[in-house]
C-alpha cells in the first residue's frame, strides 16, 4: 500500500511513524511535511487546500491511500475530488465536514440526534450582542461566558472569562471581522477528548485523552491550538467511556447518515464531563493535535490497515484494536511569543532524538533544523503509568534547545496524582 499523508505538523509526523510501522505500507510520502517528516517519507511541496494540486499529486505517487490530517483541506472538499478520482481517502467529504467548519451546523446535528452539549445562541450582528451577553456568562449564573468563532479559528477562536469586557471585545472582534459569533452555557467538570474512526455508521472508537489548551501552567493565560496531551484517563469509568461512544458519537454518525451526508474518517468528539454526565463541548472532522501524538504512541493495531477500511467501506470488518500496556504524554515545545506572532528562524538543538516529532520546522540554507512556526515540536514520554511517562517526556525536552521557547511543566500531572474525579 503505498499512502501519501497530506499536512506539516507533529499529528502527521505520528501518522507517519504509525503508518510505517504497519507492514502493508511499502511507501510513505507527505506534503507540505517539515524538517522531521523528511526524514521517514519522500517529501513533496503542495498547496494542501488545493484539491487540484493534491489530485495531481496522489496520482503523480500512484497512491492507494490518502490521508488528510488538518481540518482546512477537509472542510474545502479535497477529500471529495480524490474520491471523485477514483482515489481512496481518509477524511469526510465536505459536507460531513461541517461538524467542525459550522458550530451552528454541529449544534443542529446533536439537536436531531438527541446529544447533549451545551446550550448556545448564533450572534451576527453587533446590534444584537450586548442582549445575548445577558443570557449568558455570569449574569445568568454561569462561571463564565463562553465565546466562540462560529468558523474555524485553529483551536485559537474561542474565550472562556468571567470578565464581562473581555468577552464582549472578544465577540466584537469577531464581528467586525464578518465572523458569526457563538455564546455558549458553561460546561463544568474534566474535559476528554475521544477519537472514532467511523464508516457510514461504523464506529471504532481509540483511546480517550485530554488535551491542554491554555498556554501557561495551572490553565493560565490564553488558549493555543494545544500545549500538551495524555493518553489514557485512568480517571474516566468504563461505563461513561461507553456511554459517549453509544449515547453521543454513534447517534451523530447515524444522523449525518440520515442527512445524506455520511462520515468517513476520524470524527473527534470534545467533551465535559459534567455533574451530570458527558456533554459535548464541539466535534472536530480530523485527528486532534497534540492528542494524536500520544495516542497513537500506544496503538498496537497496524494504521494503514484501520484507515484504509475506513475509506474503503470496510471497517465493520476490521476487528477490535489493539493497545499497549502502559500510558503516553505529549508536551509541546512552542517559540518565544506563541500564541502570539511567534519567532522563528533560530536554530534547533537536539530535535533528532526518539521521541521528537517535528511541527513548525524547516531546514535553512546550511541544513540546520530552525523554527519556522509557533508550535515548534511535541515530545512523546510513554511508561506503564502516567508518572513514568511524563519523567520521560520531560527529560526528553530538557535535552532540547531552542532560544526562547516555553512549555508546560504541569502535563498529565494532576491525574498522575489522582486529583481528577467524576
Amino acid at each position: 500500500m503505498r499512502v501519501l499523508v497530506i499536512g506539516s505538523g507533529a499529528r502527521e509526523h505520528a501518522l507517519l511513524l504509525a503508518l510505517r510501522a504497519d507492514p502493508e505500507v511499502q511507501a510513505l510520502a507527505v506534503a507540505p511535511g517539515n524538517a522531521g517528516t523528511a526524514a521517514i517519507a519522500d517529501q513533496h511541496d503542495v498547496d494542501a487546500s488545493s484539491a487540484e494540486d493534491v489530485v495531481a499529486l496522489a496520482r503523480q505517487l500512484d497512491s492507494d491511500l490518502v490521508v488528510i490530517g488538518p481540518e482546512v483541506p477537509l472542510v474545502l472538499g479535497v477529500a471529495d475530488a480524490l474520491r471523485a478520482a477514483g482515489i481512496a481517502c481518509f477524511g469526510p467529504s465536505r459536507d460531513a465536514a461541517q461538524i467542525e467548519g459550522s458550530k451552528a451546523f454541529a449544534k443542529d446535528v446533536m439537536a436531531a440526534a438527541g446529544v447533549r452539549t451545551a446550550s448556545s445562541e448564533i450572534v451576527d450582528s453587533p446590534a444584537n450582542l450586548d442582549a445575548a451577553l445577558e443570557r449568558f456568562g455570569p449574569g445568568a449564573g454561569e462561571p463564565a461566558w463562553v465565546v466562540k468563532d462560529d468558523r474555524l479559528a485553529a483551536g485559537k477562536g474561542v474565550v472562556v472569562t468571567p470578565d464581562r469586557d473581555v468577552a464582549r471585545a472578544h465577540a466584537a472582534s469577531l464581528l467586525e471581522s464578518g465572523h458569526p459569533v457563538l455564546l455558549e452555557s458553561f460546561l463544568d467538570g474534566p474535559e476528554v477528548s475521544l477519537f472514532c474512526v467511523v464508516d457510514g455508521e461504523t464506529v471504532v472508537p481509540l483511546l480517550a485523552a485530554q488535551d491542554f489548551k491554555r498556554v501557561g501552567d495551572g490553565d493560565a493565560g490564553p488558549n493555543t491550538g494545544g500545549m500538551g496531551a495524555y493518553a489514557p484517563l485512568p480517571w474516566l469509568p468504563p461505563e461513561v467511556y461507553q456511554s459517549i461512544v453509544s449515547d453521543i458519537v454513534e447517534p451523530v454518525a447515524a444522523e449525518l447518515v440520515r442527512r445524506g451526508s455520511p462520515f468517513s474518517g476520524l470524527l473527534y468528539a470534545g467533551l465535559a464531563i459534567t455533574s451530570t454526565g458527558p456533554a459535548v463541548i464541539e466535534f472536530n472532522c480530523r485527528f486532534g493535535d497534540p492528542e494524536t501524538q500520544a495516542v497513537l504512541a500506544l496503538l498496537e493495531s497496524p494504521l494503514g490497515q484501520l484507515l484504509n477500511a475506513a475509506a474503503t467501506g470496510t471497517l465493520s470488518e476490521f476487528g477490535e484494536l489493539r493497545w499497549r500496556d502502559g500510558a503516553a504524554v505529549t508536551v509541546v515545545l512552542a517559540a518565544e511569543n506563541y500564541p502570539g506572532p511567534p519567532r522563528t528562524g533560530d536554530t534547533i538543538v537536539g530535535s533528532e532524538g526518539a521521541g521528537v516529532l517535528h511541527a513548525g520546522t524547516t531546514r535553512n540554507e546550511d541544513g540546520a533544523i530552525v523554527s519556522s512556526g509557533g508550535r515548534v515540536l511535541s515530545v512523546v514520554g510513554t511508561g506503564p503509568d502516567l508518572a513514568a511517562a511524563r519523567s520521560q517526556a520531560y527529560a526528553i525536552i530538557d535535552s532540547i534547545r531552542l532560544p526562547g521557547s516555553h512549555f508546560r511543566t504541569d502535563i498529565g500531572l494532576a491525574a498522575a496524582e489522582g486529583a481528577i474525579h467524576v
